[in-house]
């Protein structure tokens, strides 16, 4: 089966789905009958290329892979999130949806800001829509609750999902200064050069708004979310906390409270020792699920990379190779 992809932004996240879509181009032919080929690229920088020919944009790139023969076509969506609305990512899977093709994301915006409808036009259009990157890299968040808890109901959850965060965090405990915390996340990668996404708490809330909207039909977005970050002074705070056996964190939650109604937050949190994410060190991240009929199930990744995160893309496009039918809002 030849699958066509187009790859709408081509950061780090992007090249290293290119380079791990060579690196396991055997496996996924022996288990999967799968041919992965990248057709077509989009950047702001270099404009939209489709077999090697100039597009107007990445809409037309998009139109001229859906006329693609190739068995599956699939535009992977990789832009940079913009918290405001969540374009122009909502605008490439809407288009993507229009024209037929299937559609794989890293970016939180679409299912932080329009998940109800672009899920319900990907299901009349009979193409998938996943997007298994956007919440702690590739570990299965969506694909847990979706293919292994049936008529299980998700009521709430907890987590500490944001990385950089959770570095500079624990790097106070110890004495290091936010400044010097936050310069060496950029140093290594982990944060951007503008970090004020992770550091004010806009990443979380997007994140926590993506969960919402697929796990509970919350129906938010980001700025529905109270949101807290973090600043120097939480140094202080986590180093007191420490002195009375509790770990402060940037916890994201969603609580379904006995009324019905749903609260969500995004602050840093002190949690004492025994609590799972109180352990979470550095790049770790952990999802807590609340259920109806299983409790608490938790979701643990003890570090995060780049081939994390592509592999999430790629575990996408092996599920849309392995079932080939419409996703239906959880």
């Amino acid at each position: 089966m030849r699958a066509d992809l187009a790859l709408l932004g081509y950061g780090n996240v992007a090249r290293r789905f290119a380079s791990l879509i060579d690196e396991r181009a055997a496996r996924l032919l022996e288990h999967y009958d799968l041919d992965c080929r990248i057709v077509g690229t989009s950047t702001r920088t270099s404009g939209a290329i489709f077999r090697g020919e100039r597009c107007t944009d990445s809409f037309e790139l998009i139109q001229r892979l859906a006329a693609s023969d190739a068995e599956l076509r699939v535009v992977v969506e990789t832009t940079t999130l913009d918290v405001k609305d969540g374009e122009p990512a909502i605008g490439h899977v809407r288009a993507a949806i229009a024209a037929g093709c299937h559609v794989v994301t890293a970016n939180k915006g679409p299912i932080a800001f329009a998940y109800r409808s672009l899920a319900d036009a990907a299901a009349r259009a009979g193409v998938r829509f996943l997007f298994e990157s956007a919440v702690m890299d590739g570990i299965p968040v969506f694909n847990l609750v979706r293919e292994t808890l049936p008529a299980v109901e998700i009521v709430g959850f907890e987590g500490v999902v944001n990385t950089t965060t959770n570095h500079i965090i624990t790097a106070m405990e110890s004495g290091e200064s936010f400044e010097e915390a936050l310069a060496r996340m950029q140093a290594e990668g982990i944060a951007e050069a503008d970090a004020s996404l992770d550091v004010d708490g806009w990443d979380a809330a997007a994140k926590t708004a993506a969960l919402a909207n697929v796990l509970l039909d919350a129906g938010i977005t980001p700025h529905d979310i109270r949101r807290t970050g973090i600043d120097p002074g939480v140094g202080e705070r986590a180093r007191a906390a420490l002195t009375r056996g509790h770990r402060l964190k940037l916890v994201a939650s969603a609580t379904r409270h006995e009324s019905g109604r749903m609260t969500y937050s995004v602050e840093p949190r002190e949690l004492p020792a025994t609590h799972l994410l109180a352990g979470l060190d550095g790049g770790a991240n952990a999802l807590i699920l609340e259920t109806d009929l299983l409790d608490r199930v938790a979701i643990c990744q003890m570090s995060g990379s780049l081939t994390q995160t592509a592999y999430g893309l790629l575990s996408d496009i092996v599920a849309i190779a392995r079932e080939g039918t419409p996703v239906r809002r959880a």
